[in-house]
């Protein structure tokens, strides 16, 4: 049933259709033998709701109201609970879907102009020479100044192989520049980079779980082995995780048909459920270095959390976040969607993987800005081995082997260093550069500094960030700047090799000033330990849990 309008209360049938998955668990109990609680309690919301509609002081609209008390209530049982209006709910099938018929932009409003924030590689967007920080002023002709992110990606998708027109401003450039752009499928890539490091160390950054993450993992593994990988550096910091089936599907591709990846236990019956590995993989005898962070989360700990347990993978970063609730996505009336915990994940082992919220949700939330020390408060009780018999701990996030803080892009830099990052002042200077012998919108970018693939970051270009710095008013701290000075040298190289060259090219060139990465390179013989490890199998192989 769509959601209906009513000027003086809200139908009963709505919200019952809206909250009938979700009062159950509020209530507990048998729905059967609790029905006249319920239907009370039903009588008790609606009423409010109903006064709410009646008697404010200005009129709310209806759908707002449900959407917003849904959420709340949502938001009273755990951090990661929550509702999806019809818009937000289609935003992330999408996602998850991994191609969608546009542009191939990421957009956001800021002070009301439609900025592009990311381009994806191979797009109509990167095709056409959008480059990120431009503004999209008009469309077909019409001024979007002060237009939502809703409304602007509205216009700018449609049926793949239509044109859109748009008009483009950019930094330096006087004027628009006129463009017209013929919508194509738009691909999600998950995998932000996939290269060699040296003659046998491949490198794969996997950005999240969608639909397409296994697939675009095996090609790259395929690529890797077919320029002589021996070993693998497998990237999941800042990975938020994504589905279930891929963590599962690329869990095994590490290991061995028939070892248990992960398990859950819900209240509801048939929410018990163990993933085994079914399918014979041709790297399971490859060494294995797993890079996690705080950011890591969800899907992202279910891998690192199995090849740890299974001792298939040395893991190397940070403690990651500690979200592992089963969240099961339902679509219910108007199109909307509930993301309702069901149950929680385990490693192998039986750690929990989920982090406890016991103090406020903003707290737990935060989490990630917090830094980490290698020693933790440990209890007996978290104690849990692996198959080769390693001690390792639940009760919160997956705790790495090897551990060194770097909760940006593999450094610890000052909170100077790391405002800058947060305000993308390096982003805003890799503006003034365009690539050598790019000739796309060759007379939008005649004003720009020509740079080529493979430069180095000069003093000359220290000193003109610094003056950036100083035009845009920014309060420069000398101490944190000479302290954070590699790091600013490499963010300011990651952002013009982004811009210009691309995530591989930017990537690649990170990851040789990255301390994190650098660090984990030199873990590869405790790895190659572990891959014998894992193939003895101690005999205290892991079993599904009784």
């Amino acid at each position: 049933m769509p959601f209906m309008r009513s000027p003086r209360f809200i139908p009963a049938a709505l919200v019952a259709v809206a909250l009938s998955a979700l009062l159950g668990g509020v209530f507990g109990g048998d729905v059967a033998t609790a029905q006249d609680e319920v239907t009370q309690q039903y009588r008790i919301y609606t009423e409010a709701l109903a006064k709410v509609e009646s008697e404010y002081v200005e009129a709310v609209p209806v759908e707002r109201l449900v959407h917003s008390s849904i959420d709340g209530l949502l938001h009273t049982l755990d951090p990661h609970s929550s509702f999806f209006d019809p818009r937000e709910y289609a935003a992330m099938r999408e996602r998850q879907s991994g191609s969608y018929a546009g542009l191939g932009v990421t957009i956001a409003s800021i002070d009301g102009d439609i900025t592009i924030q990311a381009i994806f590689e191979g797009s109509p967007a990167y095709k056409s020479g959008l480059r990120r920080g431009d503004v999209i002023a008009r469309v077909e002709s019409e001024d979007m100044k002060g237009w939502t992110t809703q409304q602007a990606v509205s216009r700018l998708k449609g049926h793949k192989g239509t044109p859109v027109n748009i008009s483009i401003r950019r930094r330096g450039y006087e004027g628009f520049i006129e463009m017209n752009v013929v919508r194509d499928a738009v691909n999600i890539t998950t995998v932000r980079g996939a290269f060699m490091i040296d003659n046998e160390t491949g490198y794969v950054k996997l950005a999240e779980f969608s639909e397409t993450s296994d697939k675009e993992l095996e090609t790259a593994l395929q690529d890797l082995a077919g320029k002589g990988m021996k070993r693998l550096m497998f990237d999941l910091r800042d990975n938020p995780g994504g589905l279930l089936d891929q963590a599962i599907r690329i869990s095994n591709r590490f290991l061995p048909k028939g070892d248990l990846i992960v398990y859950q236990r819900g209240r509801v019956p048939n929410s018990d459920q163990d993933y085994h590995a079914t399918e014979v993989s041709e790297y399971t005898k490859l060494p294995l270095v797993v890079m996690v962070n705080r950011n890591s989360a969800s899907a992202s700990e279910i891998v690192s959390g199995a090849l740890q347990d299974h001792d298939r993978a040395l893991i190397v970063g940070e403690t990651t976040f500690g979200k592992a609730l089963v969240q099961s996505v339902y679509k219910v009336a108007g199109d909307a969607g509930v993301a309702v915990t069901t149950g929680r994940y385990y490693t192998p082992s039986g750690r929990l993987i989920q982090r406890p919220w016991d103090g406020s949700f903003d707290d737990y939330l935060m989490y990630s800005l917090k830094d980490q020390t290698e020693e933790k408060d440990r209890s007996a009780a978290d104690l849990k081995y692996t198959d080769g018999g390693r001690k390792v701990y639940g009760g919160g996030g997956i705790q790495p082997d090897k551990f060194l803080a770097g909760p940006v892009e593999g450094f610890a830099p000052t909170q100077f260093g790391r405002q800058l990052y947060a305000r993308q002042a390096f982003a805003q200077f890799a503006d003034q550069f365009r690539a050598q012998g790019d000739t796309r919108l060759a007379d939008a970018n005649k004003n720009k500094k020509e740079i080529a693939r493979g430069f180095t970051i000069t003093d000359a270009m220290m000193s003109d960030f610094r003056k950036m710095l100083e035009t845009q008013k920014v309060k420069i701290d000398d101490a944190a700047f000479a302290k954070d000075q590699a790091f600013i040298r490499a963010m300011m190289h990651y952002d013009i090799d982004l811009a210009l060259f691309g995530i591989s090219e930017a990537r690649r060139n990170l990851i040789m000033q990255d301390p994190q990465a650098q660090f984990a390179l030199n873990q590869f013989g405790e790895a190659a330990r572990l891959t014998a490890l894992s193939k003895a199998k101690s005999g205290r192989g892991l079993e599904s849990p009784r």
